[in-house]
């Protein structure tokens, strides 16, 4: 019976405690901030190195290069507290000197967001870049409603958002200084504004944007004539349309180069690319078969193009390209005789390892052909590459004992 009896009075105390831990709980559950803590370069409180002026008296030019050095060495000592460890105070200093520099002027102030900023990003602190994001919004807000647009503010603040790592925001305005310089037909600032996007798009991998960007830099470069523009803006969209995987525009823009190159007698280029359009085509034979015609034509003209130029590296790779394809194709005699050239292009090169890789292919085609005396020999040629290089060793010494077994069967 008092065992009974104390199991209820503990059960009862338990829920006792229970209930009353919960409405304890309720009766403590913290209160939400009214309102977020206010952005420190919103601030509006007087500071000692601002001289007594009535409101909105601009400064003298004395008081304004007193405050430039004063500021400057805001921004060492802000520097010094980072370097020292003290990443707050180093914060709270440069926030300090961002809230005065407007009182220089707008781009003084942007520029110096733009430099806190892209060491803000650096450092992981994410407020601090949320706060530089909503001063750079507030003064994008301000200047809206200027009659004359301020390019050079405009400019200044899209860098300062790019150092933020906020692209859309930075984009937006490159817009508008690209539809202003436009109607302006200042052909210099245009270049500008569209390289700056086009770098912008290509650091966030948008190959789509960046290749729109770069075929209109494209088209301005042809029409005022500028050939080394020309043939960076093509060396540009080849790698973008690459990365894009749009073999067909790839295609187009390096036989482009690849007719500058041409024109120019510049030999030494053309062997990649030709490499390159090869590469496109056979992605695209893939789907169309009959324009892997397009990939042996191009891998022959990377061939002889770099056996002109004595690049024997991209001449064997494209003789590699042209034996594949040979296999693929089931032209085993073509291949046969390729690798042959292949071996005298290495031997050139004084590539070992390729002479070896060489004829470990020549002695894979004639094992497909049933060829073992011939696949012997060329085995034993890439053992002895390999004994030099200490790299394979085994490999071929198995290959020679599983032909060898095949002979004397």
């Amino acid at each position: 019976m008092l065992r009974c009896l104390s199991l209820t009075i503990t059960t009862t105390a338990t829920l006792w405690l229970l209930c009353s831990s919960l409405t304890l709980a309720k009766t403590k559950k913290p209160k939400l901030p009214d309102k977020f803590p206010p952005n420190p370069l919103e601030i509006t409180t007087p500071d000692p190195l601002l001289p007594n002026l009535p409101e909105k008296q601009p400064l003298t030019p004395t008081q304004r290069q007193t405050l430039e050095i004063e500021l400057d060495k805001l921004n060492q000592q802000a520097a010094a507290k980072l370097e020292a460890g003290d990443k707050q105070g180093a914060f709270d200093t440069w926030n300090r000197e961002i809230r005065l520099r407007r009182f220089l002027s707008p781009i003084s102030e942007v520029q110096a967001l733009s430099r806190v900023g892209a060491i803000a990003y650096n450092q992981n602190e994410r407020l601090q870049v949320q706060y530089i994001n909503q001063r750079l919004q507030t003064i994008e807000e301000q200047i809206k409603s200027q009659q004359t647009p301020d390019l050079e503010l405009w400019q200044a603040i899209a860098v300062a958002y790019t150092q933020v790592r906020s692209p859309k925001p930075a984009l937006a305005i490159y817009q508008q200084v690209l539809a202003a310089v436009r109607e302006q037909k200042d052909t210099v600032r245009e270049v500008e504004t569209l390289q700056n996007m086009g770098a912008l798009h290509l650091s966030w991998f948008d190959y789509s944007q960046a290749g729109i960007t770069y075929e209109e830099l494209l088209k301005l470069a042809t029409n005022q004539g500028d050939f080394p523009a020309q043939v960076t803006y093509l060396q540009q969209l080849a790698y973008i349309y690459q990365q894009a995987k749009q073999p067909q525009k790839s295609i187009k823009i390096r036989n482009q180069l690849v007719k500058i190159y041409q024109q120019e007698n510049n030999l030494t280029a053309i062997p990649a690319l030709k490499l390159a359009i090869g590469s496109d085509y056979e992605s695209l034979a893939r789907e169309n078969p009959s324009i892997l015609e397009e990939a042996f034509n191009n891998y022959q003209d990377a061939y002889i193009t770099a056996w002109q130029s004595q690049q024997y590296v991209r001449a064997s790779e494209a003789l590699r390209k042209l034996i594949a394809l040979y296999r693929s194709n089931g032209q085993i005699e073509d291949a046969l005789q390729v690798s042959q050239i292949l071996l005298q292009t290495e031997e050139l090169a004084r590539n070992f390892y390729g002479l070896m890789t060489a004829y470990d292919q020549i002695g894979q085609i004639h094992l497909e052909r049933n060829n073992y005396s011939q696949a012997l020999a060329a085995f034993q040629k890439g053992l002895e590459f390999a004994q030099q290089l200490k790299h394979d060793e085994t490999y071929f010494t198995g290959q020679i004992e599983k032909v060898s077994g095949q002979i004397s069967n």
